[in-house]
């Protein structure tokens, strides 16, 4: 990906630009993307009922890692207290997809390589939140 060439070339930028933020950006988009591909795969599988929360974690999940990863890729101006906000809320809904397809990733690969996705991400938010510019 061209995150981190977008983000250094930005002529504007608010506070530092740490390499967290890049790893951030990139996890949330990944983990989006394994997450509409993993709601699609429970939904073709047989036993759709016993996936339905899997399913609306992963939709939930992607729409979250999207709307963060957009925020963290704009660098004109931030607020650090939202994006705080913004980034704890991504990685507690990575954490609780990860632990539904946690359950069922015995039974469906989907489900793991989501759980694995959704746990990157989750530790890539952890860490963005302390390379976040403060305001003097």
């Amino acid at each position: 990906m061209n995150v981190e060439q977008m983000l250094r070339t930005h002529p504007v930028q608010f506070g530092t630009l740490d390499d967290s933020i890049v790893r951030c950006v990139e996890a949330c988009f990944s983990c989006a993307q394994t997450c509409i591909a993993c709601a699609d795969a429970c939904l073709g599988e047989q036993d759709v009922a016993a996936l339905v929360q899997c399913v609306r974690l992963n939709m939930d999940c992607a729409d979250v890692c999207l709307a963060t990863g957009a925020v963290a890729s704009r660098r004109t101006g931030q607020d650090p207290a939202l994006w705080s906000d913004l980034l704890d809320a991504c990685a507690e809904i990575c954490r609780s997809c990860a632990e539904e397809c946690e359950r069922h990733a015995a039974m469906h690969e989907h489900c793991r390589i989501c759980a694995e996705a959704c746990r990157e991400c989750q530790t890539a938010c952890a860490e963005a939140i302390g390379a976040l510019p403060t305001l003097s």
